[in-house]
């Protein structure tokens, strides 16, 4: 099973080479790939970490978390699982015991009223209504 974590706190010129030379010093079998601007192609200051060894997932946090790495102390810590639903990370657990059906349907006031008729068709709707009122065979 692999294990994610993220670092952030990159500094501004961050070198990938001089940053994976830092994470062997830990480990050989972590992994480092930095989330890079879609225009710049330039680091966006964080990036994530891979390891399928838990003992390497913990020494990679206890020795870099808070490491002054080119004047930026960095932060190391294990990742949030996205939730694919809401599109957002969660820590696990947050939201585990609500389901979709626990949720009340809120109705705002403003919202039409299904009875009332669309008021660009009141005059249509009138004629056909004496129409049918005044039909000889029932419909």
């Amino acid at each position: 099973m692999s294990i994610r974590i993220y670092i952030g706190n990159l500094p501004q010129g961050f070198n990938p080479k001089e940053f994976d030379t830092l994470l062997k010093s830990v480990s050989d079998s972590i992994r480092f790939k930095a989330v890079l601007d879609k225009e710049t192609k330039e680091c966006r200051g964080f990036g994530f970490a891979t390891t399928n060894n838990e003992e390497n997932a913990n020494l990679l946090i206890q020795k870099l978390n808070g490491f002054e790495f080119n004047g930026s102390k960095l932060r190391v810590e294990l990742s949030e699982k996205k939730d694919p639903a809401s599109n957002k990370r969660n820590s696990g657990n947050i939201n585990k015991n609500k389901k979709k059906k626990d949720f009340k349907k809120i109705v705002h006031s403003d919202a039409p009223n299904l009875e009332a008729p669309d008021p660009r068709w009141a005059g249509e709707l009138s004629k056909l209504k004496d129409l049918l009122a005044n039909q000889k065979t029932p419909a």
